[in-house]
């Protein structure tokens, strides 16, 4: 839209894969900003404290028609195949296919992981309750679904994610940065879980969590 306008962004995945930088060490463009990534191997950690790793299989399940989603699903992949963790990819065009693809991953899996998500985000209702009456633990990547109907996850705190974007936002104008040269930054996380799922399949949380206030 415009290439001499600085554009600062928050709670965007990955800046590359939408197209936007060249890196995001260094963007190279007018554009930088903050991401919500949390780390996607820990989300997989955490997944796995609940679950006993030699019989879990782990559907990864997403909406196909958010590159974001995607890019988080191959980190996902590439973990699970180091780990030697057995896996099976589920996608849902849209939020009609949700409860479907749902309940296929919940047959086939006993544990499963939702990135950062806008379609499921919206969903998070009907994943609880195909989820949860099947005793599969799920884990996503923003506390928000999982306040609505996952177990776990890593927490970013999306307060902390516009004061960073403001920061920047005001070295760019004060000529103190150089916003091609301004690296995406990050922001840290926190291990939070969802006490009424947890208490409805029976699971211990280990030490280090803390419970999602709703």
């Amino acid at each position: 839209a415009t290439s001499d306008i600085p554009i600062v962004g928050t709670s965007v995945t990955d800046y590359v894969t939408a197209g936007v930088v060249e890196s995001n060490e260094a963007p190279g463009k007018n554009v930088t900003g903050v991401s919500d990534l949390a780390s996607v191997e820990k989300q997989i950690d955490v997944l796995m404290q609940f679950c006993d790793k030699e019989n879990t299989k782990v559907a990864v399940v997403y909406c196909s028609a958010e590159p974001n989603s995607t890019y988080q699903a191959d980190l996902a992949k590439k973990y699970l195949e180091e780990q030697k963790i057995p896996y099976a990819i589920y996608t849902a065009a849209d939020s009609n296919e949700i409860q479907a693809v749902v309940t296929k991953a919940v047959a086939d899996c006993n544990a499963m992981y939702i990135p950062t998500d806008n379609t499921f985000a919206n969903n998070m209702e009907i994943v609880k309750n195909i989820a949860v009456p099947a005793r599969v633990p799920t884990v996503t990547g923003a506390e928000a679904m999982c306040e609505v109907g996952a177990l776990a996850t890593l927490s970013i705190s999306y307060y902390d994610l516009g004061y960073t974007t403001g920061e920047m936002a005001a070295k760019v104008l004060t000529g103190e940065a150089d916003i091609s040269t301004m690296p995406v930054e990050y922001t840290n996380v926190t291990k939070k879980y969802n006490k009424t799922i947890c208490d409805d399949l029976g699971l211990t949380v280990p030490d280090g969590y803390e419970e999602i206030e709703g």
